[in-house]
């Protein structure tokens, strides 16, 4: 959408210029103009949105105009260019608005650099940014308008199709041959973690998009649920297609080997249990895949009361294996689940031909909505608390910390590129500033500066090409560079290198319009983007650095430290505690996790020396990853307390999670560096734990056993941690 509504605001520019008769150098300029007022624009909502558009237009203004009058005055107009990149990388800190007005003077300053503007074509320039802006606006609020609520719209219907790929490819893992188990296995966490980022997408728009903060809690809970639900019968699954117990770290630890296929995966020697569970496992994929206004008749009905019986243990396939029970179980809650979702999204459903059953489920999943939208999901004084987070000062302030850098980085970039290049020396700075965006560490800057001369260079040879292709055809260059446009933006979130690809090309056949192309002149954006990539690494090393392992280990101990108020919180609960917002807890903690899970990227990628290392730290994020999944298990399990009939608080369960809280807290106090005297305690089992105790072991098919069972993954998992973190681990004390 985002790339779309850009070649709009670019379309509509070049057309009105066109009919104005603009030469081509202001169209460029134009064009240029409209695809920085469209993109840099991040706010949510309408009038945020047209306020800073409207403010980013004297911002604009005021760039183009200095540029022109320093065009002159060499000294004057790089001094002025460092201090403007200064102040739009430390006025990030006032948000979004901040962000894009910071942006939205940088890139014009670099257009009037770009078509070497002057004093005298000042009024023809301010004339060219009026237009762009207005088409901006056009193609914002009418041609491809973005409402918080189309947004989550589209969100809802992208979580409906990521779900019912993931029960396609659980369905695969059911028939798969043992030779193809490995590829089966890895199309399985590829569509697991899909549906995962695109939950936290909807998170993260449900604020603006919901309505009202009683929907937003409402929805939130639905989707986590559908998420849950999914993600453990993956895991059921894989543990029912095993000759021994999966490991759940199986299911988060990249490339890692299947586990020993056991007999039903060979469908020429399958039971009726494997039968029914294939047509069961299709039956689920109807009532994802189906619209709401199509999920209605009785053979649907039929479907949604056979599925639901499963979580009453009704027609269970006689024969059938306790894992195997353990999956129709899991298709069960995850029915659920998905009927919670669209009587969430959609509104009351048919109930005419519900079963006993079903009207169970309906009844727990009222009682949870009258609750959940009985209360507020986040407090003034947490959202005080959220708004505060980082309230650092001074040098210590990541805006602060940046600015200083990419205008030291730019400072050398303007130096060196002079030597290159007196007249294009800017393409170096406008690299150093690029590289510096959506980073937060000296290994994310590195990497980011290698991919940017990957694709600077690959779009070279592109360049070469399209330009001998399009000639004189003014025209057909136009309408290239509106692809290039589109592609750039929309590969921009799957791959920096191919962003810059596109972007490259499109200079390509700028340079043709502006009859300034020339092999030499790709040659040397090679040649300037090494150079500002280069100004910006050093920068980042030397002035007021940020590691990337301190980085990592500050997001390390947050996600700790959230993982262990999940599970606090959940065990709290599930012992007969209050109740407690759990699902905002989960959700703290996925953020917390992603963003690790960001950070390391330096870490674990190719080019990054230490093999060993790449491994450890896959294994780190793999081992939160399987955690992270109990934790949310647990939240989920523990919310139902108050109205589920399957579910009842057992006081034994505090006792049982002691160790795992301990654990935590010495892990965080290793990795903060505030106490590396303490020791991961190890030693029986959750369950054992439990019956030394003399309270005896739930039975298999209970939810207390489920909840230990988690609990007992958890204990491993945060154990498992104290390895790769060089945490000594001793008896349990």
């Amino acid at each position: 959408m985002a790339g779309l509504r850009i070649v709009a605001a670019i379309g509509l520019t070049l057309a009105v210029l066109a009919l104005l008769g603009t030469d081509v150098t202001h169209m460029v300029a134009g064009a240029m103009a409209a695809m920085v007022s469209t993109f840099a624009i991040r706010e949510k909502n309408l009038r945020g949105q047209a306020i800073t558009l409207a403010w980013g237009f004297p911002v604009a203004l005021a760039a183009v105009t200095l540029g022109a009058l320093l065009h002159s005055k060499v000294i004057a107009g790089d001094l002025f260019f460092i201090a403007l990149i200064f102040g739009a990388v430390y006025f990030r800190r006032f948000g979004d608005r901040g962000t894009a007005l910071g942006l939205m003077g940088f890139q014009v300053y670099f257009v009037s650099l770009f078509v070497n503007a002057t004093p005298d074509q000042l009024p023809v320039l301010a004339g060219t940014l009026a237009v762009a802006f207005g088409c901006s606006a056009v193609a914002r609020f009418a041609l491809v308008p973005e409402t918080p609520q189309r947004v989550l719209g589209r969100l809802r219907g992208a979580f409906r199709a990521r779900l019912a790929q993931l029960v396609t490819a659980q369905t695969r893992l059911l028939d798969a041959a043992p030779e193809d188990l490995d590829d089966v296995l890895d199309d399985l966490r590829h569509h697991t973690s899909r549906l995962h980022e695109t939950a936290l997408m909807i998170q993260g728009r449900l604020e603006d998009g919901a309505g009202d903060a009683a929907t937003a809690s409402l929805i939130q809970r639905r989707i986590a649920d559908a998420e849950i639900s999914a993600e453990r019968l993956g895991m059921l699954l894989l543990n029912a297609r095993s000759a021994e117990r999966a490991d759940t770290l199986t299911l988060h630890l990249p490339h890692a080997p299947a586990p020993a296929a056991g007999k039903l995966l060979f469908r020429d020697d399958e039971d009726e249990s494997t039968a029914t569970l294939r047509r069961d496992l299709g039956a689920l994929h109807l009532m994802v895949s189906r619209p709401a206004d199509a999920n209605r008749g009785t053979a649907v009905a039929q479907i949604r009361n056979r599925l639901l019986g499963y979580r009453d243990e009704e027609r269970m396939p006689p024969g059938a294996t306790l894992a195997v029970q353990d999956v129709f179980r899991g298709i069960g809650e995850a029915a659920r689940a998905v009927m919670g979702l669209r009587i969430a999204l959609d509104g009351p459903q048919d109930e005419s031909d519900d079963s006993p059953s079903t009207t169970r489920s309906r009844e727990e999943l009222e009682a949870e909505d009258m609750s959940i939208t009985g209360t507020v999901a986040l407090t003034d004084a947490e959202k005080e608390a959220d708004e505060d987070e980082d309230d650092r000062g001074g040098l210590d302030r990541p805006t602060t910390r940046a600015a200083f850098q990419v205008a030291v980085g730019s400072a050398l970039a303007i130096v060196g590129g002079e030597f290159l290049s007196s007249q294009r020396w800017y393409w170096a700075v406008l690299t150093c500033w690029v590289v510096f965006l959506n980073t937060a560490s000296t290994g994310e800057i590195v990497i980011k500066g290698y991919r940017r001369v990957l694709g600077t260079v690959l779009g070279v040879l592109a360049g070469v090409l399209l330009a001998g292709a399009v000639g004189n055809h003014t025209w057909l260059a136009f309408v290239l560079v509106l692809l290039c446009v589109f592609a750039a933006f929309f590969t921009a979130p799957l791959s920096y290198a191919l962003m810059s690809f596109f972007v490259t090309a499109m200079l390509g056949l700028l340079y043709t319009l502006l009859n300034t192309y020339s092999l030499d002149v790709l040659v040397l954006r090679i040649e300037e983007t090494a150079l500002g990539a280069a100004c910006g690494i050093i920068a980042a090393m030397l002035v007021l650095p940020v590691r990337t392992d301190r980085r990592t280990d500050e997001l390390l101990a947050t996600v700790l430290e959230r993982l262990g108020d999940v599970v606090a919180g959940a065990v709290e609960q599930l012992s007969g505690g209050p109740a407690a917002d759990l699902l905002d807890r989960a959700r703290d903690l996925d953020t917390a996790l992603d963003d690790l899970r960001a950070s390391t990227k330096p870490l674990t990628h190719a080019i990054a020396p230490q093999r060993e290392r790449r491994q450890t730290v896959r294994y780190l994020v793999a081992l939160l990853e399987t955690s992270a999944y109990h934790a949310r298990s647990l939240a989920a399990t523990a919310e139902l307390v108050p109205y589920s009939k399957h579910v009842a608080a057992d006081p034994r369960l505090g006792r049982a999670a002691r160790r795992i809280a301990h654990n935590i807290d010495v892990l965080v106090a290793q990795v903060n560096d505030e106490d590396t005297t303490g020791t991961v305690e190890s030693g029986a089992s959750i369950a054992a734990m439990l019956e030394t105790d003399g309270l005896g072991v739930p039975a298999a098919n209970t939810v207390t056993f489920r909840v230990l069972r988690h609990l007992q993954r958890l204990d491993e998992g945060i154990s498992g941690l104290a390895r790769p973190l060089d945490v000594p681990v001793g008896p349990r004390t």
